[in-house]
């Protein structure tokens, strides 16, 4: 392990080899080009089920208070939540595609991991807020306007399904964790209308008005688990952590399989927003051994096995020296 402080104090050899790695790298550069066209369709379905989930969030508001529903009541203070968290993903997306500056050489493009783990939290706080609420309902369940309630909620799951389908067709729900969380704030929406028929269907049947908060306790527990995901998630690329899909050991050694490669040091895998991980590693070559060739094997390597196409890259030989590494 060694001191990046003491890099620039190497040799001329060093730096040239740190420099070429950098230069030759340039897949990076190509994954910057194609999000812009990404991020048109993510800013699209973003947009639309942003007009829809705002509506439906003032039905539900005015629709719980008319028919006394903590279910629907919950349903609209999650979908407040989810119109916040939607414009902040729109507004995420908007930071992320502009240039790096000489103060931000990474650009905005953690704005969409800070905008995911906000809503991650917010989705935290509003199952906490609606178990509260269930519990003083528990103690005395109320009337509820069961039928206008249903009517209500099955709108609100056709507009949630809606804006979950704009999601899925436009955006890239699987790979951006930004979207994904705005998605999981629509989905756990749907759940909650869900949980609104069915505490209606049973408070109009059996005038079963503890259906109401016990659904949506469900319901709760069911986005809670969903926001403790999205947090772990964020958190996780936050502090730097090694990407979920790959193992640090097999780039290890898959770097020290290349011919006259004695050693893999300083090796550090990141993730710097969704879709764009980074590495940075010296390699110790026999000193015998054509370093640009090696280099290039390395970066081939990493961009064929591990779809790895933002990496830094030192070579170094038997006499370059330098201290131990604090990480």
């Amino acid at each position: 392990m060694h001191n990046h402080h003491q890099l620039h104090a190497q040799s001329q050899d060093s730096h040239h080899e740190h420099a070429h790695g950098h230069s030759h790298n340039h897949g990076h550069g190509q994954g910057h080009h194609h999000q812009p066209s990404s991020s048109e369709g993510n800013r699209k379905g973003l947009t639309i089920a942003l007009i829809i989930t705002a509506s439906i969030m003032l039905l539900e508001f005015f629709g719980g208070i008319a028919t006394n529903s903590l279910a629907l009541l919950s349903d609209s203070g999650h979908m407040l939540s989810d119109t916040a968290s939607l414009l902040l993903s729109l507004i995420a997306i908007s930071f992320a595609i502009r240039p790096a500056s000489s103060n931000k050489t990474f650009g905005y493009l953690r704005f969409e991991i800070l905008a995911a783990l906000f809503n991650g939290v917010t989705l935290f706080v509003v199952a906490i807020f609606i178990l509260w609420e269930a519990y003083h309902r528990f103690l005395q369940p109320p009337v509820v306007a069961s039928g206008s309630m249903m009517l209500i909620a099955a709108v609100g799951l056709l507009a949630n399904l809606a804006s979950a389908w704009s999601l899925m067709r436009k955006g890239d729900v699987k790979n951006n964790l930004n979207l994904r969380s705005a998605f999981l704030h629509i989905i756990s929406d749907a759940l909650g209308s869900i949980g609104a028929i069915i505490a209606g269907l049973f408070m109009l049947l059996f005038s079963w008005y503890i259906a109401d908060p016990i659904i949506s306790v469900i319901v709760s527990l069911l986005i809670l688990k969903s926001a403790w995901g999205v947090i772990k998630h964020t958190v996780h690329i936050l502090m730097e952590g090694t990407p979920a899909s790959m193992n640090r050991d097999d780039v290890r050694k898959a770097l020290e399989g290349i011919e006259g490669v004695i050693d893999v040091h300083d090796l550090h895998i990141w993730t710097i927003t969704s879709g764009l991980d980074s590495l940075s590693c010296h390699l110790l070559i026999e000193d015998d051994q054509d370093n640009q060739s090696i280099l290039q094997q390395a970066i081939r390597q990493l961009e064929e096995q591990f779809h790895i196409q933002h990496s830094t890259i030192q070579i170094e030989t038997s006499r370059i020296h330098h201290q131990l590494l604090k990480i």
